[in-house]
């Protein structure tokens, strides 16, 4: 494995393991108004990577017109659920927000859920911005969409048929989502079980420079705050900005999937799809050697 993994302008993986088989979902890391669909990224191997194209059926996402950003994904009943973000909105009075899709296939291409065209999330709760959102599964089925943008980060629980969300407990922000922003959050959240306690990795900084970089936090209730309590990527010798990234374990092994930019290039749209090695130590996340 050679990093960047793909010769070509991706940022924001969302990874999954399907019949040992890694994908990431990935942003083009293009300017905003070229940002018009997403791409999937496959590998058996850590070695050979196959690229497909504009993976959501556009058509069904009804004001989705740019920043199409920062995907998704998790199989529930042998289907797969996408939720990106689109259009950078900043009042609710715009299109747009988190949009659902859902396809029989991993590979797409995804549809939305809803026959009108609308998005899951256009309301922007304790201003949040309606950006990164993260489907994680715990281990009794439950499945809970994080999000947010502006340094907020909320929490919604999903129901049963996946287009709709479980009233969560007070306080929250219209019975649905709850904010759990833990310190120097700015975006891209993403947690994982480890030992029955939920580890949160999220990303700080700015991402259009070197500050960019990803925490970890922890806590015993996925619904309730995390506590910070180490970095997981920095900047370094290797590049610069690492960040909004997300995990997999492939082959007994766990790795973080993550974007970053070579040093002293200040285009901020040239951000590229790396994976390094992820270690638990003493049941948590320890800081990442990127290579």
């Amino acid at each position: 494995m050679k990093n960047p993994v793909v010769d070509a302008w991706y940022a924001d993986p969302e990874s999954r393991v399907y019949n040992d088989t890694v994908y990431m979902y990935v942003t083009n890391s293009l300017p905003f108004d070229d940002q018009l669909n997403l791409d999937l990224v496959t590998t058996t191997d850590l070695e050979h990577f196959e690229v497909y194209h504009n993976i959501l059926d556009m058509s069904t996402y009804h004001g989705a017109y740019r920043a199409i950003w920062a995907p998704t994904v998790i199989e529930k009943g042998g289907k797969y659920y996408i939720v990106f973000a689109a259009n950078d909105i900043h009042s609710e009075s715009e299109v747009g927000g988190l949009y659902l899709g859902v396809c029989d296939d991993p590979h797409g291409p995804f549809r939305n859920v809803f026959a009108d065209g609308r998005p899951l999330i256009n309301a922007i709760y304790h201003n949040a911005q309606p950006i990164d959102a993260h489907f994680f599964k715990d281990t009794d089925g439950t499945i809970y969409l994080y999000y947010g943008g502006w340094r907020h980060m909320m929490v919604c629980k999903m129901n049963d048929t996946m287009d709709g969300f479980e009233q969560m407990p007070m306080p929250s922000y219209g019975d649905i989502a709850r904010e759990i922003t833990p310190a120097d959050y700015v975006e891209a959240p993403y947690v994982m079980k480890i030992d029955g306690k939920y580890h949160l990795m999220y990303s700080s900084g700015d991402w259009k420079n070197g500050t960019y970089c990803v925490k970890a936090a922890v806590s015993e209730d996925p619904c309730a705050t995390f506590e910070y309590y180490g970095d997981v990527l920095r900047a370094g010798e290797i590049a610069d900005g690492p960040g909004h990234n997300s995990a997999f374990c492939f082959k007994g092994q766990w790795y973080v999937a993550y974007h970053r930019r070579t040093i002293g290039d200040l285009n901020a749209n040239h951000r590229k799809l790396c994976i390094d090695r992820l270690d638990i130590v003493d049941g948590r996340l320890a800081p990442v050697t990127m290579t």
